[in-house]
């Protein structure tokens, strides 16, 4: 017999003892995975480290030995798992959104039919992840998949759908674990709809594309910096509420974009920004990403988990080999415009049973060429992506 386990995850969380050391650690997984997705993609992307974060943590709370010690080290979480779960019990119910701002994130478990989980992994999922379970018929894959992506579809608003193809269920399913993240806010200065404007867009040095730019007519004071070690700009964006944020950063060059992307370890840290008045032009875009989060894991040195006979999931249910994940995707969504920026994202994991101070003159952020891009909430990274041609 053999037993495959899913994870999907809407958003995934680091957790971490402190505040602190969450936003380190999630600024960490970040930008790992980041620079895995940036090695083949040479288009806009968009990838969710918190959704994988909670999802893998909450696999963690199951997997034991070299399996857990992978897990361990790739989403950066501390080696006490009562810490982790003291974390996590706190963070995510202090992440939850209020009148200036959405932000949904939720967890749940979908588990075979006289599938017994152990009480232990039950009990950390429902109190610590806040996952509900359900009972399915994986067999029945087109029904199941259904009722998974409506799920995903409620919780986020309609923008991630068939997250689940009915095709990746099967007998040997045992386990499906989704977390879906929803988010929305209006930004604290709004861009008006008359001052839109069209520039070029160059997504090289020479090759041009027409889009419509958000501007401020006179120029606002925003949160700015730029930084001569990685040659960019920082701008700050805030929403409604001041707990959330998006930061753009713009490269000096054209095509510097490569050049930010090999020190993004140095970009997705803390900087000195500062209140300036800056003139503003940034792009509309739209986008929606499906991401492999399995060979990216891979790459991150997590292995074990994959390998029949050699995952120890054993803290979900059975024995070690008994189970194995063969599955962790996730979908992402996010609009920018004038109003604000609606996002969101799904990560799901399967298991399977195993073969055993102001200028005068104001600065100029001008994104008119590719850039890189996050949001934060309460200082956790929601989303980071980039934008390579705002058009497409």
């Amino acid at each position: 017999m053999k037993t495959y386990i899913t994870l999907v995850s809407f958003i995934t969380v680091v957790f971490a003892t402190t505040a602190d050391e969450f936003t380190k650690a999630n600024n960490k997984f970040a930008s790992a995975v980041y620079k895995e997705i940036a090695k083949n993609e040479n288009e806009n992307f968009l990838i969710s480290p918190f959704s994988a974060e909670t999802i893998l943590a909450l696999t963690h709370a199951g997997a034991k030995g070299q399996t857990a010690k992978e897990l361990q080290n790739a989403i950066y979480l501390p080696e006490d798992n009562k810490k982790i779960e003291e974390g996590v019990k706190t963070l995510l119910p202090s992440l939850k959104g209020h009148d200036a701002y959405t932000l949904r994130t939720a967890n749940k478990m979908y588990i075979k039919n006289d599938f017994h989980l152990n009480p232990g992994f039950r009990k950390v999922a429902t109190e610590a992840f806040f996952a509900n379970t359900e009972s399915i018929d994986f067999v029945r894959n087109v029904k199941a998949a259904h009722v998974m992506n409506n799920w995903v579809e409620k919780q986020t608003e309609n923008r991630i759908q068939n997250l689940i193809n009915p095709s990746v269920l099967n007998n040997e399913t045992r386990l499906v674990l989704i977390n879906a993240l929803y988010f929305k806010a209006n930004w604290s200065h709004p861009f008006h709809l008359s001052h839109t404007t069209e520039i070029d867009f160059y997504k090289t040095a020479t090759n041009v594309v027409k889009v419509d730019a958000l501007a401020n007519d006179h120029g606002q004071e925003f949160l700015f910096y730029e930084c001569g070690r990685v040659n960019a700009k920082f701008l700050e964006l805030p929403f409604k509420g001041g707990e959330a944020s998006m930061t753009i950063i713009l490269p000096n060059k054209k095509e510097g974009l490569t050049e930010l992307e090999n020190n993004l370890d140095r970009v997705l840290i803390p900087h000195n920004l500062t209140y300036q008045t800056v003139e503003v032009r940034i792009p509309k875009f739209k986008i929606e990403s499906e991401i492999n989060l399995k060979e990216i894991l891979k790459n991150l040195g997590v292995t074990t988990i994959f390998k029949d006979f050699e995952a120890d999931l054993s803290g979900i249910a059975g024995q070690r080999g008994d189970l194995v994940v063969n599955e962790v995707l996730q979908k992402s969504y996010i609009d920018v415009n004038e109003e604000g920026v609606e996002a969101a994202a799904a990560t799901f994991s399967i298991v399977y049973v195993s073969l055993q101070g102001f200028l005068d003159e104001p600065q100029q952020f001008f994104a008119e060429h590719p850039f890189i891009f996050y949001i934060k909430v309460k200082g956790v990274i929601v989303f980071v992506g980039r934008v390579t041609d705002p058009s497409n």
